[in-house]
């Protein structure tokens, strides 16, 4: 099969042909249909988190059935599946009391002296989130897939693999944003808008969208925004403390920097929760005023928007046809796998909320 190689940060990746396992008893070959660029991906091309190499990249995917290991009862040769980089065992501390995304057991991967999904002759090639979907095919564990209805959309099916699942999640889930209270976030790419998108669905009375390019913001109202702050126009904590009169009861960091994680945490109101979502660079120490916990102000991390994805993903779907998920205004490009450098690059300008890989 075709897929894209990353082998060195920075370096554009190449189409090539490689080889992929046959199914093992719990795992599942799906035939890649879309695959967003996410940037996950990013932060490992440019090397800003490390990276095994050589390496398949891409995580935000959907696709259809090929074959199915012996052991595998829940997904048949032609169901619609969406993968999930929140692979869970089923039986840890993490999955047991509901929090499946933190799963890390090893066993949903293969082991060292079994031969390797992908390879390419003998060399071994990583999977990146144990999914590696540019790619024409995934070979993954089963609890790495949700079946979902024949009649979602690939492209737009995809997105709920990540971004959606990750920003809509973080507000229902991670921070369990209540009807009637206000919100922030800053940064609107992909995440953001989900964000923004599941705090209307929480029912939200005031979502502030964050950011410095002006058409992002024109789209965060499309998606459920009611205010629009310009953080290149004055400082963006300000502006939203005196538009609500002393801030917001949830912020949500969508950027991954440590600078505007602060920020989130410092536009809180008395008792408010920040919920950072981004990747920040290893190493970075974000910094908060001590006196501020006085006020019982709070600041969490999200892992994959706390999700049961086998649980919330369908919904998602169903959001999506019932028209309340705006996922048609999150791709911005559909491209070929040939194109991935191109959309890797377009990614990194902070232009574009979603280029989506079409392989049919």
């Amino acid at each position: 099969m075709k897929a894209a190689v990353f082998r060195e940060v920075n370096t554009p990746m190449e189409i090539e042909d490689i080889e992929v396992s046959k199914p093992g008893p719990r795992e599942v070959l799906v035939r890649t249909q879309a695959a967003g660029i996410c940037h996950s991906d990013m932060h490992f091309f440019n090397g800003t988190y490390p990276g095994a190499v050589p390496m398949v990249l891409g995580h935000e995917s959907a696709g259809i059935v090929e074959e199915v290991g012996s052991d595998v009862h829940y997904v048949k040769p032609g169901d619609h599946v969406i993968t999930c980089l929140s692979v869970f065992c089923g039986h840890c501390e993490h999955c047991l009391t509901g929090h499946m995304s933190l799963c890390q057991e090893p066993e949903t991967k293969r082991g060292k002296d079994e031969e390797p999904r992908l390879h390419q002759g003998e060399q071994m090639l990583q999977q990146f989130a144990q999914l590696g979907s540019f790619a024409e095919m995934m070979l993954v564990h089963e609890h790495a897939v949700v079946k979902i209805r024949d009649d979602m959309p690939m492209d737009r099916a995809a997105l709920i693999g990540c971004g959606v699942t990750t920003g809509v999640g973080s507000v229902i889930h991670t921070a369990a944003v209540e009807p009637g209270a206000t919100v922030a976030v800053i940064g609107c790419g992909g995440i953001g808008l989900s964000c923004i998108n599941g705090a209307a669905i929480a029912g939200a009375a005031r979502i502030f969208a964050v950011d410095m390019v002006p058409s992002k913001l024109e789209l965060a109202r499309k998606f459920g925004a009611t205010d629009v702050v310009d953080a290149s126009n004055g400082d963006a904590v300000e502006q939203v403390i005196e538009a609500t009169g002393g801030g917001v009861h949830y912020s949500f960091e969508a950027i991954g920097l440590k600078a505007t994680a602060e920020q989130a945490f410092r536009m809180l109101k008395a008792g408010g929760t920040a919920t950072v979502i981004g990747m920040i660079p290893p190493g970075e120490m974000v910094a908060v005023h001590g006196v501020d916990f006085l006020s019982e102000k709070k600041i969490q991390g999200s892992m994959m928007g706390s999700n049961r994805f086998r649980v919330d993903m369908p919904r998602f779907v169903d959001f999506y046809l019932q028209g309340r998920l705006h996922l048609d205004d999150l791709v911005s490009n559909r491209i070929k796998l040939s194109d991935i450098n191109e959309g890797m690059a377009a990614l990194e300008t902070g232009e574009v909320a979603r280029s989506v890989i079409m392989f049919d």
